[in-house]
């Protein structure tokens, strides 16, 4: 059944939502600081598992996990695997505001693949939202002036991963549940990156377990809480709530790591952000695609 909608209860599940990303981001910061990225995003498939077992088991066991898709599964997550890692890395190379800044354009790849493999039309919205997405990232990363870092190449690649992996959530949800994909995602991720993780394997110290723990949770409570505000309001309302994540990040990248926001990031950013408003359907997201997307 779904909820009456509720602004307050969109916004206070919003605020958890970006309560937990911002945590996320700490976290991933402080992790790949002491180990590889292949072994953290282990750790955070298979902790993250751990984690989800109850709601597993709440929603009917490991028979309701059963899929008649298991290809699609497999190579979601195997491009959503690289754009993770990706992710990771970007964090240890470049300024926080400037990685979510371009992260953010992860919907402008999504519209630009969806056209391309799910027929979606090509509208004058579109182009503009895709226009505005590209400066956004040209002024950010100034090719050709010196100023541009192997961590803005790193996260773009990301922000296209999970455009690519967004398109293939859009087609799992007709058939599969949001725990079933949550499920498939951390399952398929652990074996794809055992080997990866085994070969820079290093024991973890028992100061950073807190940090990996907090990792894999706010991985999943990030997404979760985002659907739950979905469910009370329209993506027209709750989008434009997500897009003061960049300016908390910044501010966390400030007071936490001393990391300064220049002129160019704030108007690539504005420019990213201007063109995920444009590019806001005026329909609700399903949240099961708001939960998966990336998780």
């Amino acid at each position: 059944m779904t909820p009456a909608p509720s602004i307050p209860k969109a916004a206070l599940w919003m605020a958890l939502s970006i309560a937990s990303f911002l945590g996320m981001t700490v976290a991933g910061r402080e992790t790949t600081n002491a180990l590889n990225v292949f072994q953290v995003t282990e750790l955070r498939s298979v902790v993250g598992f751990i984690i989800l077992l109850p709601l597993v088991l709440a929603s009917g066991g490991f028979a309701a996990m059963k899929t008649q898709r298991p290809m699609q599964h497999i190579a979601r997550n195997v491009v959503h695997y690289m754009g993770q890692a990706g992710w990771l890395y970007a964090l240890t190379l470049i300024p926080l505001a400037e990685l979510v800044s371009i992260e953010f354009t992860t919907p402008i790849w999504t519209a630009i693949l969806a056209v391309m493999f799910l027929g979606e039309k090509l509208n004058v919205r579109k182009i503009v939202a895709i226009t505005f997405g590209i400066l956004g990232v040209l002024v950010i990363v100034r090719p050709g002036m010196g100023t541009m870092e192997t961590g803005h190449l790193i996260v773009l690649c990301a922000a296209v991963s999970f455009g690519i992996s967004m398109v293939m959530v859009k087609s799992l949800t007709r058939t599969e549940s949001v725990v079933r994909i949550i499920f498939w995602m951390l399952v398929v991720q652990s074996v794809i990156g055992l080997i990866p993780a085994w070969m820079e394997w290093r024991n973890p110290p028992l100061s950073l377990w807190p940090w990996i723990v907090a990792i894999a949770f706010t991985g999943m409570s990030s997404h979760f809480c985002l659907a739950r505000a979905l469910t009370y309001a329209d993506a027209t309302i709750v989008s434009p709530m997500d897009f003061l994540r960049l300016p908390f990040t910044a501010m966390v990248g400030w007071l936490i790591y001393s990391e300064n926001v220049d002129a160019f990031t704030i108007g690539g950013a504005a420019l990213i952000l201007l063109g995920n408003l444009v590019n806001l359907r005026r329909r609700a997201m399903k949240p099961d695609e708001a939960a998966a997307a990336a998780s």
